[in-house]
């Protein structure tokens, strides 16, 4: 048997793609063509709107801005090779595609869930400490929190890629999933990856649980101060302003921990193929709305532009 590893003659691997069914081939490439579509003009739509609109150049927006960036670049490493290999009858990726493929997935990923601890943190001063909300979240701060996300990611990433970086591989270079991620790639190797699923399964715990537990930590005492405050009003409105960062963290925690925490077999891979598809193109979308819809800020701002554009047109004066 030839053991083939990074240095070696291994040029390419071919993604088995999502489903064995070709007459699903097309309608899936449709669907997941309108929801990248989204996803896109969603994201762009909210980092634009929150840059072109001053009153949103806050701690809590600034913070959405990164997270849509995120969601933006996180989506766009594999959802366009996956729209390719639906179409396309040989589903190659070269040896180096991939691992860029996987370093910028964990990166970005990992990227996105310090950024939502961060945002816990915003949640957490602004309703437990609303007096030095503009001393604790002043520009600084929320600068560091941004690049200390940024920098733990790529640290944990590098950790993640170059454990995957040592394995080696024998002549079969399928790997079963539609991009490359870690679990695939260790199912392929040919010898023991023992010491590599157990750094992987530390580092996530670290990425994962951590910034899990930290959420959890600061909104036990966001709930205990809306539950102490006296005006129904009043917890009616901080409740509404953490709905949105609960939703988010409930779907990105909760499809992250399923697909990160679960045993490497070859029946755990065949079920992730399908469920992968939810947390790398449909909650990336999902954040657009989250963010939008139930945001009162947004919708007014929106509003104003709308009221602003249709006098102007009437007019027929130039707006800026």
């Amino acid at each position: 048997m030839r053991i083939l590893g990074g240095n070696d003659s291994l040029t390419e691997f071919i993604l088995a793609g999502l489903i064995d069914q070709p007459e699903l081939q097309l309608p899936l490439f449709y669907i997941c063509l309108i929801i990248y579509i989204v996803t896109i003009v969603g994201n762009l739509g909210l980092i634009t709107f929150i840059v072109l609109n001053a009153h949103l150049h806050t701690p809590m927006y600034y913070f959405i801005f990164n997270l849509s960036f995120t969601d933006l670049c996180y989506s766009s490493v594999f959802t366009p090779k996956m729209l390719m290999n639906f179409i396309l009858k040989d589903n190659v990726i070269s040896y180096i595609g991939c691992k860029f493929q996987l370093f910028f997935f964990l990166f970005f990923v990992t990227s996105k869930c310090y950024m939502l601890t961060s945002m816990a943190y915003d949640c957490y001063v602004a309703i437990c400490s609303p007096v030095l909300y503009n001393i604790s979240m002043s520009p600084n701060v929320c600068s560091y929190l941004i690049r200390g996300s940024y920098l733990v990611a790529f640290s944990g990433s590098m950790v993640n890629f170059g454990c995957v970086l040592r394995l080696t591989f024998c002549d079969k270079n399928i790997i079963n999933h539609n991009f490359c991620d870690v679990q695939p790639l260790l199912q392929l190797s040919c010898t023991s990856t023992y010491v590599t699923e157990l750094e992987i399964f530390i580092a996530a715990v670290i990425n994962i649980i951590v910034p899990t537990f930290t959420i959890l930590i600061s909104y036990a005492f966001i709930i205990s101060s809306i539950l102490n405050m006296s005006s129904s009003e009043g917890r009616s409105k901080a409740f509404s302003n953490c709905s949105s960062h609960i939703i988010a963290v409930s779907l990105f925690f909760g499809s992250g921990e399923f697909m990160c925490l679960k045993p490497s077999s070859a029946g755990s891979l065949d079920e992730g193929k399908i469920s992968s598809v939810f947390y790398t193109i449909v909650v990336p979308m999902m954040n657009t709305f989250i963010y939008s819809l139930r945001n009162t800020d947004i919708k007014a701002a929106w509003r104003k532009t709308l009221q602003r554009r249709k006098i102007c047109s009437e007019t027929k004066t130039l707006c800026t």
